[in-house]
């Protein structure tokens, strides 16, 4: 089983990145988990058709500790098996120690230890802003991470920094990068600069997902664009990109920029004020 999680600057388009993708691997004949790592509970919801899944700390409140391992883990699109960890109610606790309780409990309840599944995808909260939330860096959950970016300073900031935090905790727990994914924003040279950005990195950019209305058309009627569009182009691209990841075999440790050789990335490609 290959353990991947997904980061990036919050509203990059993670669990948008993160759902399309693992729809093109489903199709593709691979059994898929997907961790939602996000309180707001909608890292799964185009794959289950826009079903409101009860989440793992919503259950724990509800029902104790006697939870079954079916209690929080529901079947979704082309047998992809999604769980939401949640979080506190707002102002109340912290968020990232929902995820440690989720992770820990899909751990007690066997959930890895399905021989058949492929990838266990981790989608998670924006930028490495705590121990929670580092999680699956911090402690070997993840073994392969991908950062949604695009050709905007504060998405670049945040893949920086998330490198960082790969640095941090590569010898510990052994997690490599595996590559930038720019969700396109229409930022002038952005493909080029993304590409710059991944080389100083000591990355690749594994893939560019075109900006396409047809994202938002299908996560309107509650899925990702393979199931709702299948012909379209931007299918492909999610199918490309999951081929991509799939075959990947590119994995280092990064080597993060000082912020300065980040603004003169963008003022060398033409973003200036």
């Amino acid at each position: 089983m290959r353990k991947i999680a997904i980061y990036g600057k919050g509203g990059i388009g993670k669990s948008t990145t993160t759902q399309n993708t693992v729809a093109g691997l489903a199709e593709m004949g691979k059994k898929v988990m997907v961790v939602g790592c996000d309180p707001k509970a909608d890292s799964t919801r185009l794959l289950l058709g826009g079903l409101a899944q009860k989440t793992v700390l919503d259950t724990l409140r509800e029902e104790g500790e006697d939870v079954e391992l079916e209690d929080i883990v529901k079947e979704g699109y082309s047998k992809t098996l999604c769980t939401e960890s949640g979080g506190p109610e707002p102002g109340v606790g912290c968020a990232g120690r929902g995820i440690i309780t989720s992770i820990n409990l899909l751990e007690q309840l066997g959930a890895y230890e399905d021989e058949e599944i492929d990838f266990a995808f981790y989608d998670v909260l924006g930028d490495v802003v705590c121990g929670g939330f580092a999680m699956p860096i911090r402690e070997g959950k993840a073994e392969e991470i991908y950062i949604v970016v695009s050709g905007e300073m504060m998405a670049m900031y945040a893949a920086n920094n998330i490198c960082k935090g790969i640095v941090k905790y590569a010898d510990a727990g052994g997690v490599r990068l595996g590559g930038l994914i720019c969700n396109s924003r229409l930022v002038d040279n952005e493909k080029e600069m993304i590409q710059e950005l991944a080389k100083k990195l000591g990355t690749q950019m594994l893939h560019f997902v075109p900006r396409e209305n047809m994202v938002q058309r299908a996560e309107i009627n509650r899925k990702t664009v393979i199931d709702f569009a299948p012909e379209h182009a931007q299918a492909d691209e999610y199918r490309s990109l999951a081929k991509k990841m799939a075959d990947n075999e590119l994995f280092v440790i990064p080597t993060p920029l000082e912020i300065e050789e980040l603004e003169q990335l963008l003022v060398d490609y033409g973003i200036t004020a």
